[in-house]
């Protein structure tokens, strides 16, 4: 038991809640934890919940009953999450990137922590309402986009190999086409990884026409798994919409043009802004 100023107890509420999203805490685990009366610890979240709410933390749910409490629900605000995508369409827009054959580099932008939690946080904030139970990505480039996102949601991670690994046991296995020449590609996953009729939400870090994330979707019907939703950091805009492989998903950056002789590279917001 703590016995801690009014204000240090509303500084230590809150780094409690924030590290734990989407996880009910009883009043009564607070009460005890500070030596507080249950009334003095509402009044407590009452100050939290307003703050969270006005500076668009999120939404602080609660629940009455015995077997009540609080809840974080991140939600970025639609102007927090227009300001990220703006500075990475900005970010992603720069001449050197581009790399021989029309490639865009973008392993710096997904090696910061900082870009990748703020990424998790807006995708957290669409798909807050849904029913989930994990999330899941292709390695190797989604894997720090796809923790972020789990990290918010308080959700594992699954990754879905293009190798098996021996030490990961028994494994499906399936087929799938990507890539502009539509080259034939494996991907597995271990059938301990995912439980059967789990409910994913795919994130990615890029898109073109979608063959990798079909692939996803298709191995979960292996495992009679469910898609919750599609979340992914960057889309080609250069896709025809025929061509394109899936169609329901949420996106932040839309890349409309790579020109390798003039270097220059085109970047809007992606389908989440309208």
């Amino acid at each position: 038991m703590k016995k801690l100023k009014r204000s240090a107890r509303l500084v230590e509420m809150t780094q409690f809640l924030l590290a734990r999203p989407h996880t009910l805490v009883p009043l009564t685990y607070f009460a005890d934890r500070y030596g507080a009366a249950k009334s003095s610890i509402s009044e407590d979240l009452s100050i939290i919940k307003e703050v969270f709410e006005e500076d668009g933390t999120g939404e602080l749910q609660t629940l009455a009953g015995a077997a009540g409490g609080v809840k974080l629900i991140p939600r970025l605000s639609k102007e927090h999450a227009l300001a990220f995508a703006q500075s990475l369409c900005k970010q992603l827009e720069q001449p050197d990137r581009i790399l021989p054959g029309g490639y865009l580099y973008m392993s710096d932008l997904l090696g910061q922590p900082a870009t990748m939690n703020e990424a998790g946080k807006i995708f957290a904030t669409v798909f807050a309402d849904r029913a989930i139970d994990v999330v899941m990505t292709v390695e190797t480039k989604g894997i720090p986009l796809a923790y972020a996102t789990g990290a918010q949601l308080n959700l594992p991670v699954v990754l879905v190999r293009r190798d098996h690994q021996v030490t990961e046991g028994s494994a499906v296995s399936i087929n799938y086409v990507s890539g502009s020449q539509k080259s034939l590609h494996t991907m597995s996953l271990s059938r301990r990884a995912l439980p059967e009729k789990s409910r994913v939400l795919i994130v990615d870090d890029f898109m073109k026409a979608g063959g990798t994330i079909q692939g996803m979707v298709d191995l979960l019907i292996e495992f009679n798994a469910t898609v919750a939703g599609v979340g992914v950091l960057v889309e080609s805009g250069e896709i025809d919409t025929n061509e394109r492989l899936l169609h329901d998903y949420v996106s932040l950056a839309n890349l409309t043009a790579v020109d390798s002789k003039s270097k220059q590279i085109k970047v809007k917001l992606g389908n989440y802004f309208g």
